[in-house]
């Protein structure tokens, strides 16, 4: 029997029992929409998690820092801050301070599966515009670094490319959170009074030595017993502002940017012959010759080198951290969530299951006498048993699709309705999942009607001509 032949009796032995034709597809119609949108919340909920890893850190960027003798420090202006210890960050034991030069940012870019290495630069400086001033930590890092974050700036705006004059990228949350009015002291959340500052247009005064203002400021004294003097006041344009509301929270909106080589330079300028605050200093108390980065940034080429890279870093001597073990916790809940899920919606379908097995077992006590004819004629017992079959992966697989169009729907409607603040949603089918659906419903109809099928098979030809 040909397949066309073998459909058309399909299709019109399931036209002629319209009403319980249409009820079974409609008991696979839930089963599948259920499985899917039980799982599409599991999907959902990993992909927004993933996307946050992603904004606040990174799939596969690894953070190194210096290790100093079994510490770990990231040298901020105004003192060094220590981080974890060797026994924390799972670094090699070492007495000897390991830092990140930019000869060690050669020797981190050169390791396998490594994509590329940024160095990070930061320094807590004063920002003052008329009677508003504000304290933020200058974050210097590379062009490719700041593109690799995707930011959105405003019209106008560009990346902080020049190495040797400095200019800075503001968040767009900047003003508002560290700018206050030095008159009153009064902060933007106290009010909801936004400073009126104008980073992009106006000049904006930074101050880099914070501990000779804060010092001149409330009459601090030297080791002298003389006096501090108020530090010098650089004008430091923008080259850029970042797109969004005083209220708008992104994963740099707080940030300030600029190019890591330009604030090298500016520092170096600043506190000529002078320990930069924060920088390491030799045993004699004198400043290095070379700046010494916060950490360094490592890309690694794809996510399943992250374990492998970052304990090669470790065994270099240096910390280093990231959100892979995270990310492996996470990924081991989620397959727990969406497994659950799954199960709670597999448990409608396994009820269709059983809808058709029903269904195509009643067919055959109807068509007794049809399938004794047909043997008598001849007919192989596999044209037989695949005519039932046929019928029954047609039932799954109309319901499959339907389900499927339903699922899609019910899907927009929680991504409408419940808005959680994720981007992706909190309900997502890729296409692997429609996929997988259909052809699982339409498997689903098969293993079903085998039964059936089988039974069919063994009637007896002469038993049933003679069936009523």
């Amino acid at each position: 029997m040909k397949f066309g032949d073998l459909l058309g009796m399909s299709i019109s032995s399931l036209w002629r029992r319209k009403l319980r034709t249409i009820l079974t597809i409609l008991g696979v119609v839930i089963g599948t929409a259920s499985i899917v949108v039980m799982i599409s919340l599991g999907l959902g909920l990993d992909r927004a998690q993933m996307q946050q890893i992603e904004q606040f850190g990174g799939l596969t960027t690894i953070n190194v820092y210096a290790n100093e003798g079994g510490g770990s420090y990231s040298y901020y202006g105004g003192g060094g801050v220590y981080v974890s210890s060797s026994s924390d960050s799972g670094s090699s034991e070492t007495t000897e301070p390991m830092r990140i030069d930019d000869a060690a940012i050669v020797t981190l870019a050169g390791l396998e599966h490594v994509e590329s290495v940024s160095p990070v630069l930061q320094c807590y400086v004063m920002a003052r515009q008329g009677i508003y001033e504000g304290q933020f930590n200058l974050i210097g890092t590379t062009v490719e670094a700041l593109e690799n974050m995707h930011l959105e700036l405003t019209e106008g705006s560009e990346l902080p490319t020049s190495e040797t004059e400095l200019k800075l990228l503001y968040g767009n949350t900047v003003v508002a959170d560290n700018f206050y009015n030095s008159k009153t002291n009064e902060y933007y959340w106290e009010k909801k009074n936004l400073p009126d500052v104008d980073l992009m247009n106006d000049p904006v005064f930074i101050i880099f030595d914070t501990d000779a203002y804060w010092n001149s400021k409330y009459g601090g004294t030297d080791e002298d017993g003389n006096p501090y003097k108020a530090p010098k006041k650089y004008i430091v344009d923008a080259c850029g502002l970042m797109e969004g509301g005083p209220e708008d929270y992104g994963s740099n909106s707080w940030n300030v940017y600029c190019n890591v080589e330009a604030l090298k330079a500016e520092l170096k300028k600043v506190f000529k012959g002078k320990v930069i605050p924060g920088q390491p200093q030799t045993k004699a108390g004198k400043p290095y010759k070379e700046i010494f980065y916060n950490r360094a940034e490592v890309k690694v080429t794809d996510m399943s080198y992250m374990e492998e890279v970052q304990q090669v870093i470790r065994d270099l001597g240096y910390n280093a951290d990231s959100n892979i073990e995270w990310i492996t916790q996470m990924r081991e809940s989620s397959r727990s969530t969406q497994a659950a899920l799954g199960g709670i919606g597999a448990v409608s379908l396994f009820v269709a299951a059983i809808g058709i097995a029903n269904t195509m077992m009643m067919s055959i006590y109807e068509r007794t006498k049809e399938i004794g004819v047909i043997k008598v004629l001849g007919c192989d017992l596999s044209n037989i048993r695949n005519m039932f079959l046929s019928e029954a992966a047609f039932i799954g697989l109309i319901g499959g699709a339907i389900g499927l169009v339903l699922s899609y729907g019910i899907s927009a409607i929680i991504n409408q309705v419940m808005d959680l603040g994720y981007d992706t949603g909190v309900s997502y089918i890729p296409i692997w999942l429609a996929l997988i659906a259909l052809f699982f419903s339409m498997m689903v109809g098969v293993v079903s009607g085998l039964f059936p099928a089988l039974r069919a098979m063994r009637l007896s030809p002469l038993a049933a001509i003679r069936n009523e």
